[in-house]
């Protein structure tokens, strides 16, 4: 099972998850579950997952591209580039 946690507190987020995954009793392993892209000084994206590690990859692959992508004239394929969590969620 895993667990993540975003908080809100005065002084900022904090965000938390597990690194430990089972498939069994003897194979125990550790991956990443916290990911983040950050426009320094502007925004950052924190990305917590759960579930199947095929679909988290493909997720963050996206996302990392997405992130590095040049801010374009039309700026609807730049993560950074958007203006609303609404707009970041559909890139």
């Amino acid at each position: 099972m895993t667990y993540c946690v975003g908080m809100l507190l005065d002084r900022g987020l904090v965000m938390a998850a597990d690194t430990r995954t089972n498939a069994g009793v003897d194979n125990v392993g550790r991956f990443k579950k916290i990911h983040s892209w950050v426009d320094e000084g502007k925004s950052v994206f924190v990305l917590l997952t759960a579930g199947n590690l095929a679909v988290t990859q493909a997720v963050v692959s996206l996302l990392s591209e997405r992130a590095q992508r040049k801010k374009s004239a039309k700026q609807t394929d730049n993560l950074f580039a958007a203006k609303t969590m609404f707009q970041a969620a559909r890139i």
